[in-house]
């Protein structure tokens, strides 16, 4: 019912995020959905035509590869000239899975492939941000001790049985993927509406099921006569954190803030548009436009016009509420966005040479 929905509607996430974050001046870029795994990317409108969407690409790793219950979700993008990929998973639960939540993590990895010849592998990406319910649990102490020592912060004692981090010591390309440190209480299993872990009959042993990793590209190295030079891509995480005061679910939500300090492989969109000023609702608007020699075009691109929805408080009193956007057909991507302007509620007056105030044309 759900994907029947959101195939003739916008998904209910997606409506909520763009109310909120539409008066942010951010735009939804694009999505993908594989039944309970759902990944939004918003970007602020300025950054759009610098951003293109390569790929989306889902990975079912449940029932023998089948069923979409487990697995992962890929969105693919150029930023600024540097490949990115975004993955959100699922992977299976319970404590005595642990080598198929390895399993089905390589498996995930292993389809993000791409048809286009252009494409680098993904272990060649720039940077993979990879996040969801990892469903890692926490091995060989009780659940006595596991409580204690949430109950009394001491986060540190149980990291060294945290499944994934101990995967990591063993394996070399999960070890490439980097994670803040777990500071907050683990994230799974709440009861629901409350801030206590499980008090049912199983009563789950807590764990950081939730996760967020990332990974850059290596970088060549240089030999030790030449000095270190600035990296073009460098990622660095401010905040790493889970949100107690959320009480829908069973889990405890999780988010990264990350500061990225790129330097642009793109420095100009591949289309100006310059729309004629000044415009009014009376008359039919008129927009010329430029393009770099290596953009190919299509009979299907178009140009869009758009109410800018940007908190009035954040900006000067003369920025005005209307943007262009150029999207292009074959790169599936804004490439080109005006500058913001105005256009006036009716057209101005001005005199003849009888001094008769008509209207303008």
């Amino acid at each position: 019912m759900s994907l029947l929905s959101d195939t003739a509607f916008e998904d209910p996430w997606s409506s909520y995020f763009m109310d909120v974050l539409s008066p942010l001046s951010f735009v939804k870029v694009s999505s993908v959905r594989m039944q309970g795994l759902l990944l939004l990317i918003f970007a602020k409108y300025q950054h759009l035509p610098f951003i293109q969407v390569l790929s989306t690409k889902s990975t079912p790793t449940g029932l023998f590869g089948y069923w979409g219950n487990k697995g992962g979700v890929n969105i693919f993008l150029k930023l600024y000239g540097y490949y990115v990929s975004i993955i959100n998973c699922h992977l299976p639960p319970h404590m005595a899975n642990n080598d198929q939540r390895l399993e089905h993590f390589d498996r995930i990895l292993e389809m993000q492939n791409f048809e286009a010849q252009d494409i680098p592998n993904i272990l060649d990406h720039d940077l993979i941000l990879w996040f969801g319910d990892m469903n890692f649990r926490i091995e060989d102490f009780g659940l006595h001790f596991v409580r204690e020592s949430i109950r009394n912060q001491r986060y540190s004692d149980l990291w060294e049985k945290d499944q994934l981090s101990i995967a990591k010591r063993h394996d070399p390309l999960l070890r490439e993927f980097q994670e803040g440190s777990l500071l907050f209480p683990p994230t799974y299993k709440f009861d629901k509406n409350s801030n206590n872990y499980d008090t049912s009959e199983k009563k789950r042993k807590p764990a950081w099921t939730d996760r967020i990793l990332w990974r850059l590209k290596r970088q060549s190295q240089t030999n030790s006569h030449t000095p270190a030079l600035p990296a073009p891509f460098a990622l660095s995480l401010r905040s790493y954190v889970s949100h107690m005061v959320y009480t829908v679910s069973d889990h405890k939500p999780v988010t990264c803030t990350f500061d990225l300090e790129l330097k642009p492989l793109v420095s100009a969109p591949l289309i100006a548009l310059l729309p004629e000023i000044p415009c009014t609702m009376e008359s039919d608007m008129l927009i010329s436009y430029s393009l770099t020699t290596d953009f190919l075009s299509s009979p299907w691109d178009w140009i869009g016009l758009y109410k800018v929805y940007i908190n009035i408080s954040d900006i000067p009193e003369t920025e005005d509420p209307f943007l262009l956007f150029y999207y292009s057909n074959n790169l599936h991507s804004v490439v080109g966005i005006s500058k913001p302007f105005k256009i006036q509620p009716f057209s101005f007056l001005e005199e003849d040479p009888l001094d008769e105030a008509q209207p303008q044309i």
